[in-house]
């Protein structure tokens, strides 16, 4: 994966700003920019150099890893090392984000400052990086259409072991095993496998409780490929569904499918949920939708745009969004299907195209 261009990216970005230096220390930001992976980062860029500091522990992986920064194993604190190399650059002033930086992290960065150097930190009007990695390029988009594809093998592969009496925990380790069997580095979230009346608990993660002769299962779980997480939802019954069932999830899936529909270059996220919330408010289910239409993905599991209401964002080719309606009705039932879509030059491409369509077993 070539980081150069994502590092020139950012560097226009400063120079527009008026921004002479910036530590970047949220970690899937670092690894975004440069490619390292530990625990302990903290990259450090001007307009000609950036130098990528941690600690001994990561030696070798340090400079197996990082693209396009020097690397710096620090003695004692990578965090203070930074500091001194970006006040000894010859640079005014340096960024931060304020999004992902604490008061505390902040009251150590100044404290490592030589004297004279207040006010030497400043915070970032918006998160640059956050909004570099809004759009996904080429190589990101590979790695993600392959996360998203062990996860629709994933659950084709667990549909025919499922009946009745297997407890959750079970169904949630089938899929769990067979990820890490696939490669996969770990799961994006905790599953959730939620049944019967838990199906109406929007994170109804997995209990030792065993799935009904009758009810509904939802099964929400994605993987870790290459750095990359995947997001998927499927809602399946069990046994004879009643009308009101029926019903339910025939409308979330309409309205699922009309918010997919609605992906597309220039369209805002508050048009987006709305295009699935007013299936819902059409149906008389819109006040048991009690959560956003979906959210952005890649290096992390939540990350932005999010689709909501209200949320003026406007989709851009390469970004990658979550599509995920639900319905849930307290002591009931629930129902959600999800799923990924990136945003086309002309529309939306569905990346877990599993089926979506009525599951019995």
């Amino acid at each position: 994966m070539n980081h150069a261009p994502r590092l020139r990216r950012l560097r226009r970005q400063m120079k527009h700003q008026g921004i002479d230096s910036l530590l970047v220390t949220h970690l899937p930001d670092v690894r975004y920019l440069c490619g390292f992976t530990g625990s302990n980062a903290f990259l450090a860029i001007t307009a000609s150099r950036a130098a990528m500091f941690t600690d001994g522990r990561y030696i070798a992986q340090a400079h197996q890893e990082t693209k396009s920064a020097r690397v710096v194993i620090a003695a004692k604190s990578a965090r203070d090392e930074a500091c001194h190399w970006l006040a000894s650059s010859g640079v005014s002033h340096c960024a931060f984000d304020p999004e992902t930086t604490t008061v505390a992290d902040l009251a150590h960065y100044r404290k490592a400052l030589p004297s004279g150097k207040r006010g030497f930190f400043q915070p970032l009007a918006e998160p640059l990086v956050r909004n570099l990695r809004l759009i996904k390029d080429e190589d990101e988009l590979r790695l993600m259409k392959q996360a998203a594809r062990c996860g629709v093998e994933l659950f084709h592969e667990l549909l025919p072991q499922l009946q009745p009496g297997m407890r959750e925990t079970a169904v949630a380790a089938l899929l769990e095993h067979s990820a890490r069997a696939r490669g996969a580095e770990g799961m994006s979230f905790e599953t959730i496998v939620a049944s019967g009346p838990r199906s109406a608990l929007p994170h109804g993660r997995a209990t030792a409780q065993r799935l009904p002769r009758k009810g509904f299962l939802t099964l929400d779980f994605g993987v870790i490929l290459n750095g990359y997480c995947s997001d998927m939802t499927r809602t399946v019954f069990l046994g004879q569904p009643t009308r009101r069932e029926r019903f339910t999830y025939d409308s979330v899936r309409e309205a699922q499918q009309a918010a997919v529909e609605a992906v597309k270059p220039g369209v805002s996220c508050g048009e987006v949920d709305e295009a699935a919330r007013s299936v819902l408010r059409k149906a008389g289910l819109a006040e048991y939708f009690t959560h956003s239409t979906g959210h952005g993905v890649g290096l992390e599991i939540h990350e932005a745009p999010r689709i909501a209401a209200d949320q003026s964002q406007v989709l851009l080719p390469g970004m990658v969004v979550t599509i995920e309606p639900g319905v849930y009705i307290a002591g009931h039932f629930g129902v959600r299907i999800e799923d990924m879509v990136v945003v086309t030059r002309d529309g939306g491409q569905v990346l877990t195209p599993a089926s979506t369509g009525w599951t019995q077993l």
